[in-house]
């Protein structure tokens, strides 16, 4: 096995989605986060590094991906290819902020990488890929509506306490407004509304080979416990149902109101996840 590495998203999409088609829920973060960098969607402080893993038949078996925000991506990389994507991201990615993939893997590279960049490394998180099964409604006071750009004002404060708490923060409120703009522009971004309040908020991603992941979902919390959130989650959910495609979301398995209130609407485990942190 081989892995060869690039900055051109473009190039790497058209090399890799094939591959990565096969199971568009696994895949999901890494199909997405491809896919908004070649929209122009996606804000880099420094260039990412898209990695993919070859056969001695060069077909593509693997794929990674390490950016400044959220360390390296492995999704659903088979432990047997990790030492191959860490013999280029040692040298391409020397101060990656940590690392996300299945235990097998995820543990194994932090192992390596961290050996070879003489790293430490933590469990930082442990996530749940959840995939739509049975809907079920839910109700709350208010109504759902699209985001507008006039709802910046309100989701933009919501969505930088939104990055502190899940350990993404971001580049600033201007950065996270420009963010949201560009969802609200393509119609991936909901609010709940009562009383004339904007309470909630619920994002999504395009679907991309017949899948979509909800996400981000944030209440402030002076407006929790009242089902807002719950409320929206079902509503999205619904939506982007009856388009046809397979909806899922990543929940904090730390967090056990939040899979409970997935688990209502009828989201069912898929796959668990691991985050290290490297120092």
């Amino acid at each position: 096995m081989i892995a060869r590495a690039t900055d051109d998203a473009a190039t790497f999409q058209e090399l890799v989605f094939p591959y990565l088609q096969r199971d568009p829920l696994i895949n999901s973060n890494l199909l997405t986060n491809v896919a908004d960098r070649v929209r122009g969607i996606m804000n880099d402080p420094e260039p990412p590094v898209f990695v993919s893993v070859h056969s001695d038949s060069h077909e593509v078996v693997g794929v990674a991906i390490s950016t400044a925000l959220r360390g390296i991506q492995l999704a659903g990389l088979p432990a047997e290819l990790v030492p191959p994507v860490v013999d280029v991201l040692v040298e391409a990615a020397p101060k990656a902020i940590g690392v996300h993939g299945t235990e097998a893997s995820a543990k194994l590279f932090a192992e390596q990488y961290g050996a070879r960049t003489g790293r430490s490394f933590a469990v930082a998180d442990r996530s749940r890929l959840h995939v739509l099964v049975d809907f079920v409604a839910q109700q709350a006071d208010g109504s759902p509506r699209l985001a507008t750009e006039a709802d910046l004002e309100a989701v933009t404060p919501m969505f930088s306490a939104y990055r502190q708490e899940v350990g993404h923060p971001g580049e600033g409120s201007v950065v996270d407004r420009r963010w949201l703009l560009q969802r609200v522009e393509r119609e991936r971004l909901w609010v709940w509304e009562n009383d004339g309040q904007v309470v909630t908020m619920v994002g999504h991603q395009s679907p991309v080979f017949g899948a979509v992941r909800v996400g981000p979902v944030y209440t402030p919390p002076a407006h929790r416990g009242r089902g807002y959130a719950s409320a929206l989650t079902a509503h999205v959910t619904q939506h982007l149902r009856a388009a046809g495609d397979q909806v899922c979301l990543n929940t904090d398995l730390t967090n056990p109101t939040s899979n409970k209130i997935y688990a209502a609407i009828g989201y069912r485990p898929v796959q668990d996840f691991v985050g290290y942190a490297f120092s």
